[in-house]
């Protein structure tokens, strides 16, 4: 289940969503399964966008 459909990333700060990507990259170890890679790369650009919203 992709990281949108289990808790929406719109709205959120950079900051929030780069905390959340760090504790995805802890849970792994560091190591993506395909879908920590989509939930991975959903987070990235919500924290891409939240960026530019700044």
């Amino acid at each position: 289940m992709s990281v949108t459909q289990q808790q929406p990333t719109g709205g959120q700060s950079a900051g929030e969503l780069n905390a959340r990507i760090r504790a995805l990259m802890i849970r792994s170890g560091g190591f993506l399964d395909d879908e920590q890679r989509r939930e991975y790369a959903e987070l990235l650009e919500a924290w891409a966008i939240a960026v530019r919203r700044r």
